[in-house]
């Protein structure tokens, strides 16, 4: 399946399909339920690190996929990918934070280039890409 974002011709990744597919597994399931029939809320796992995230993520879409591969879904199925909806939450507003304190190192490195600050720039840019090391996809080569 090929999905194109904005009109242009680059598809989706698979980590931002990932990310798709649980923001649209995370919709509320409550509007399929009555009032008195709604699941119980839940915490999920918490994701203090970001390595921890990434584990939660990928585990509990995992199980998402697992039982939407069933021929038949029951409502308990659709409890336990409620339950883990608040896991992927948990794990994406980790990631989200973690990719928005890389994105002010960033920041902070662009400024420090534009401005010609050589040996700013370099302690910069060695903080930054030691950070981004910690995302999928970022280690040195």
């Amino acid at each position: 399946m090929r999905i194109i974002l904005n009109n242009s011709e680059k598809p989706m990744t698979p980590k931002t399909k990932s990310i798709l597919f649980a923001a649209v597994i995370g919709l509320p399931l409550t509007a399929f339920a009555h009032d008195h029939e709604r699941p119980d809320h839940f915490e999920g796992q918490a994701s203090e690190t970001l390595a921890e995230a990434l584990d939660n993520f990928v585990a509990s879409n995992a199980q998402v996929a697992d039982i939407l591969a069933q021929d038949d879904i029951s409502q308990a199925d659709l409890v336990r990918i409620h339950e883990l909806t608040y896991t992927l939450e948990n794990a994406l507003e980790r990631i989200d934070d973690e990719y928005d304190a890389l994105e002010d190192q960033l920041e902070e490195l662009h400024l420090a280039s534009e401005g010609a600050d050589i040996a700013k720039a370099r302690e910069l840019a060695e903080t930054y890409l030691h950070n981004a090391e910690r995302f999928p996809g970022s280690e040195s080569r």
